[in-house]
């Protein structure tokens, strides 16, 4: 039965459904745009149900963890592209969900993890698929593309008895330092350019490289062409946050989730409102205070219809406490103890992460299911 947010115990996690599929098919378009396949990122949602929006197929996915590749693969996902280095202690829980039908493949990027990929595949009696992970843009993990432990890990894999290399892979998070939409699409080339690199050095040395995946929500979203590539993976796109925002890949309105709050108290002689939506509850993530405004620990939007109520964020956090401060006394009236508000977040993975579910909208303030959340490592 479908109930009203007023229903609720907070702080709990609000998705408004109509926003999400509105997020998802401008992602599935501009894939298909530029010609290349879409992997879908299920470490922002971690959900069955929002995966099978993501994923109506049930096939190539991407996700972080084990227990994400656990949890898709129990609920019928095929084709996961495990997009961490693969720890060696967990091979053995990888082999058992190819075993059952998963196909989950692993990333590497050192000579060590291909011995104990190969030590693994024969240990075990399996075979193992996987990518080697390449670094365009210092961001993180990933072997440059002119690095000439680049080849020899593609050699070590090919000979490998039971393991065959997928591709190349790679994630521009260094996007996430860009300030505007020229600077996005330069990155999203630069990410084009460097990961098509490393695959050509691969096939210009004999090993086969089929495939070539690229991906961040900025840079899928502001590449002018992926000649090249084959596969684009993405994720926070399906709900967006105020980050997102402020680099200018959409609009505060398409931010699909919020964090439902109550007011519980007032502290007039500080002009401030007291939330019980906290640290805990939205996460400490300050990501947008390197931008043109800093939202705080997120801006405060109207409980009935999500709207953004201008000039209020929340300022700062305590574990349990939120504080939102008010420009006059008078503003109190508008917001007495027990009314709900709406707090949408800088960085949507980091908010959700808190939450074992999603109430869904599908009008402004009417829930209509509860979709649940794997959590864990």
């Amino acid at each position: 039965m479908a109930r009203r947010l007023a229903e609720l115990n907070t702080p709990c996690l609000v998705l408004d459904r109509r926003r999400m599929q509105s997020n998802i098919k401008r992602m599935a378009q501009r894939a298909a745009s530029l010609g290349v396949a879409l992997r879908p990122h299920l470490k922002t949602c971690k959900s069955l149900e929002i995966g099978a929006y993501l994923a109506p197929g049930k096939k190539r996915v991407t996700v972080s963890t084990l227990r994400e590749a656990e949890y898709f693969a129990d609920g019928g996902f095929r084709d996961i592209l495990y997009a961490v280095s693969i720890a060696p202690a967990r091979l053995p829980a990888v082999a058992r969900l190819n075993a059952a039908g998963a196909r989950v493949q692993v990333l590497l990027d050192n000579p060590e993890a291909v011995r104990q990929l190969a030590l693994s595949a024969a240990d075990l009696g399996c075979g193992f698929e996987a990518w080697i992970e390449v670094d365009v843009d210092g961001h993180r993990a990933g072997l440059e593309p002119e690095d000439p432990q680049l080849v020899e890990l593609g050699r070590g894999l090919q000979s490998a008895s039971g393991i065959e290399l997928r591709g190349v892979m790679t994630h521009a998070g260094g996007s996430y330092n860009c300030r505007n939409m020229p600077e996005l699409e330069a990155h999203a080339e630069q990410e084009r350019q460097r990961c098509v690199a490393a695959a050509g050095r691969l096939r210009a040395a004999g090993i086969r490289c089929p495939g070539v995946s690229v991906g961040s929500t900025p840079t899928a979203l502001a590449a002018a062409r992926l000649d090249g590539v084959t596969e684009l993976r993405a994720g926070v796109y399906v709900f967006f946050d105020l980050f997102q925002a402020g680099l200018g890949v959409c609009r505060v309105e398409d931010i699909a989730l919020s964090v439902l709050t109550t007011v519980i108290s007032h502290k007039k002689s500080h002009r401030r409102l007291i939330i019980d939506a906290g640290g805990l509850a939205l996460s400490k993530d300050r990501s947008t205070a390197g931008q043109a405004l800093d939202c705080g620990y997120g801006l405060v939007a109207r409980a009935a219809d999500g709207r953004v109520v201008s000039g209020l964020s929340v300022s700062k956090v305590n574990q349990e406490h939120g504080m939102i401060e008010l420009a006059h006394v008078s503003d109190f009236d508008a917001y007495p103890v027990g009314s709900q508000l709406r707090i949408l977040p800088n960085h949507a993975c980091m908010t959700a992460a808190a939450y074992e579910g999603y109430s869904v909208l599908d009008s402004d303030d009417r829930v209509v299911e509860r979709w649940s959340r794997c959590s864990g490592w």
